[in-house]
């Protein structure tokens, strides 16, 4: 489980033995061997150097960080990269010690937290219909208690008669360490971060989530949106394995707190990730996160774009 022991032991480096590892033994012979993959990454002249970005990339797939990764380190101009990545990747023990060897930084949501103390404390599989109402009374969300209400409450009790208030203060305490790791990774290993502001995979441009932006307002750090198109094609499935294709990284120009995000900076300080935080600066959160999106769609070819006018 990846709580707040866990996330105390990660210890990122500045040349991680993982992703040269990886990078040797199985990109570079898939990539131009066993298969022919053609990696393209316009623009890249807008990637600064010097300093330490956050880039921020749509989610086709579940490998399509790994090519841009690869290009990056071939061009041997830029710092190697972490990613946020899933809590639930590292369930396996095996695969947990690559990631680590790797150098990403696992993301607890809330959702995940629930389950497993759930499993924890019943040995097995929370159902989907219960874990929604859990959620829903956790987040407040429900107040009148029908018969699936009360079977939600009586899980909830059994796990601790404080289990709501518990959760809510733990899922705090594990992202504050998320927000530790992203800082370290970013001002002291000099590390540039990788993040999906979507969340989860989408062929297709999803809504994004505040965090690279409630990071970006934290850290000050230049945000460079990145467009990935055709990598679901080279990797289609669940295999590390890419098949031939071309895959073509676009590269925006960076955003910075100085210029197109002036509007939305934060000049006081503020903890990163907690309740106050994002119903305080919910405006500039959700500000900065558009402005994003907006600039990784307009360079998505049109299959992937949300089919709305970006604003």
């Amino acid at each position: 489980m990846i709580d707040i022991d866990y996330l105390k032991k990660i210890r990122l480096v500045s040349k991680p033995f993982g992703q040269r590892f990886l990078g040797n033994l199985l990109l570079l012979p898939n990539y131009h061997i066993f298969a022919k993959v053609d990696i393209r990454i316009e623009n890249s002249e807008r990637i600064p150097r010097g300093e330490n970005v956050i880039f921020a990339m749509n989610h086709t797939d579940r490998f399509n960080y790994w090519p841009f990764q690869y290009k990056l380190w071939k061009m041997r101009e830029y710092p190697f990269t972490t990613v946020w990545v899933k809590a639930k990747y590292y369930k396996n023990a095996f695969l947990a010690k690559g990631l680590d060897l790797c150098n990403l930084i696992p993301v607890p949501s809330m959702g995940y937290l629930i389950e497993e103390f759930y499993r924890k404390r019943f040995n097995r599989k929370m159902d989907k219909g219960l874990y929604r109402i859990v959620k829903d009374l956790i987040d407040g969300r429900i107040e009148a208690a029908g018969p699936q209400e009360r079977a939600a409450l009586e899980a909830l009790q059994a796990m601790g008669e404080q289990f709501a208030e518990f959760i809510r203060g733990y899922y705090e305490e594990v992202m504050a360490k998320v927000a530790e790791l992203s800082r370290t990774a970013l001002c002291e290993k000099n590390l540039n971060l990788i993040i999906f502001p979507e969340g989860t995979r989408s062929l297709k441009l999803a809504e994004g989530r505040t965090g690279l932006a409630q990071l970006a307002l934290h850290t000050e750090k230049r945000i460079v949106p990145v467009a990935c198109n055709n990598s679901e094609a080279v990797y289609p499935g669940s295999l590390p394995i890419a098949r031939s294709g071309r895959i073509t990284y676009r590269i925006g120009e960076p955003l910075s707190v100085s210029d197109q995000l002036k509007d939305y900076r934060i000049t006081e300080p503020f903890a990163l990730f907690t309740r106050e935080s994002q119903q305080r600066y919910k405006e500039q959160f959700e500000g900065v996160t558009r402005v994003v999106m907006a600039r990784i769609e307009e360079m998505l070819d049109e299959k992937y774009r949300r089919g709305c006018a970006a604003t």
